[in-house]
């Protein structure tokens, strides 16, 4: 809190015109604003199936309940709320749950460092953010390895520059190459000063939620923090029906300082869930509106996101599988149970089993993206740069998926119907038999008629050939050399990076390094 304190005096007595020229010439790479649909969602289940789904999520958490684990202060506040708590297993009377949610807002705004970067999670937004997670690197030169420091630095550069990314994200890859107890505060520092995007936070361990929430303080100031939401944080829940101390630990600390969860099972059907779509929703339902419901008795009015990541598993291997029907069905079930409950939701990606990003990557994160546009998804996670089922991180990938972004956003437009987009004009000037290229309607609008890729390959064949008759993978690898060498950092104020670093310096100081 010192530090927050003295930057934001430093802020006050410094700075001055040089920074605000700094900040003036800084180049600033184009960003799409987040998606607002104008499309309908698609809603698979009927009526009579949520009310079913519904009834039978509240019989789950009354009478076979959920288990907070070595967590005494959790099972207190459950007890003061209500709930029957035996041992570690809290039964939650039906309709508590429920009640307790419905304190979480809808919609809210997650305040980026440059404010023109700010985004809305909830109603009819959606916010896409990159892959997640991943303890694997692959590219096209190096192959399949560890994931460092610098890999971690490469995504968010790479992130930043994406124009239909609005988000930075959290643990793009894990870097290896930092001890396990240190990392998130270089992780964190990245996302600070190499991006001006909203990001993410760290959940590994409560005392990294709250190291994530001090730096916070420091970049945008503590009152501005306790006011306003700055970090949206993954908190996964360990199905089925358990909520272990370390993420809840986290939740904890996001939810009294004011900051959004996404509160996620994580689900592979037939293995931590039923094999039915119906039983996997009942299940995916009871634990988001008992993880919620927790955050709310913390501090009621806290923002949270109702989280689904769910896939199927492959019964010969046993391997997860992704970009299927069932998982498709999944996403969109639980969308309209989180719009029932009047919460921003979060599901889909750029999901993928395949090892490299070939034929059955496309079809897979094609199939996932989809899905989880139609399904009302407000915010994803693993837009882009995912493979191996969340295993690796991949560049390639990460521009590949990047540019298929650009048709979500062209996609959730829906269709003009306004004078211009009617072109009537252009059909009495053409008539019969004539051609449109050269009409006045075209050349008003060739410039914006069409969605255009900014990689994959339309020339001729000639043309492709004497350029190298290059595949998918190679022209992504160029363009990823491309940014990388265009890249120049966002401006940061000296004297919030100066108390950044400090404060880095000396959590780093108070520990020995741990790699367990």
């Amino acid at each position: 809190m010192a530090l927050a304190e003295e930057t934001a005096a430093r802020r006050a007595r410094g700075g001055g015109g040089a920074a605000r020229r700094a900040a003036r010439s800084a180049v600033s790479f184009e960003t799409a604003r987040f998606i607002e649909r104008n499309i309908p969602n698609f809603d698979i289940l009927t009526p009579e199936a949520i009310e079913i789904i519904e009834h039978n999520a509240e019989t789950v958490l009354e009478e076979i309940g959920v288990n907070f684990v070595e967590n005494p202060a959790a099972l207190e506040r459950w007890r003061q709320a209500g709930a029957d708590v035996q041992g570690e297993r809290v039964h939650i009377p039906r309709g508590l749950a429920r009640q307790l949610c419905a304190t979480a807002p809808s919609r809210f705004t997650q305040h980026a460092r440059n404010p023109a970067r700010n985004v809305e999670i909830g109603g009819k937004s959606m916010v896409l953010a990159p892959v997640y997670g991943p303890p694997f690197v692959r590219d096209r030169v190096a192959g399949r390895r560890y994931a460092t420091m610098a890999d971690f630095e490469m995504f968010v550069k790479l992130g930043y520059m994406s124009k239909w990314l609005h988000h930075s994200g959290g643990t793009v890859c894990e870097p290896t190459d930092i001890p396990v107890n240190k990392r998130h505060l270089d992780m964190l520092y990245a996302h600070m000063a190499l991006s001006d995007k909203p990001f993410m936070g760290s959940v590994t361990e409560p005392s990294r939620a709250a190291d994530s929430v001090e730096m916070a303080r420091i970049l945008f100031g503590s009152d501005f923090v306790d006011s306003h939401c700055v970090m949206t944080s993954l908190v996964n829940i360990n199905s089925p029906l358990t909520f272990d101390s370390v993420m809840m630990g986290a939740l904890e600390e996001y939810a009294a300082a004011g900051q959004a969860c996404i509160v996620s099972p994580f689900i592979v059907g037939g293995a931590m869930a039923p094999v039915s779509v119906a039983g996997t929703l009942t299940q995916v339902l009871a634990e988001v509106l008992a993880g919620i419901a927790y955050s709310q008795l913390i501090r009621p009015g806290c923002p949270m996101i109702f989280g689904a990541f769910v896939t199927s598993i492959d019964m010969n291997s046993g391997a997860p599988t992704f970009g299927t029907p069932e998982a498709s069905q999944i996403t969109y079930g639980a969308g309209q149970l989180a719009r029932r409950l009047n919460l921003p939701y979060r599901s889909g990606g750029a999901f993928t089993g395949s090892k490299l990003p070939d034929a059955q990557g496309a079809y897979e994160s094609a199939n996932s993206l989809n899905a989880a546009l139609l399904s009302g998804v407000n915010f994803m996670l693993h837009a882009c740069g995912w493979l191996e089922g969340g295993l690796v991180a991949s560049p390639e990938k990460f521009v590949m998926d990047a540019d298929q972004l650009g048709i979500l956003h062209k996609l959730a437009e829906g269709v003009p119907v306004d004078d211009n987009a009617q072109a009537m004009g252009a059909l009495r000037e053409v008539g019969p038999g004539g051609h449109f290229l050269g009409c006045a309607h075209t050349q008003a609008n060739y410039s914006t008629a069409f969605w255009r890729t900014g990689l994959l390959d339309y020339k001729p064949y000639e043309t492709w050939s004497e350029e190298g008759a290059r595949d998918t993978e190679a022209l992504a690898s160029a363009k990823v050399d491309r940014m990388l060498a265009d890249y120049q950092q966002p401006y940061l104020d000296p004297a919030t990076d100066e108390a950044l670093r400090a404060y880095m310096a000396q959590k780093k100081a108070s520990m020995p390094d741990a790699f367990l």
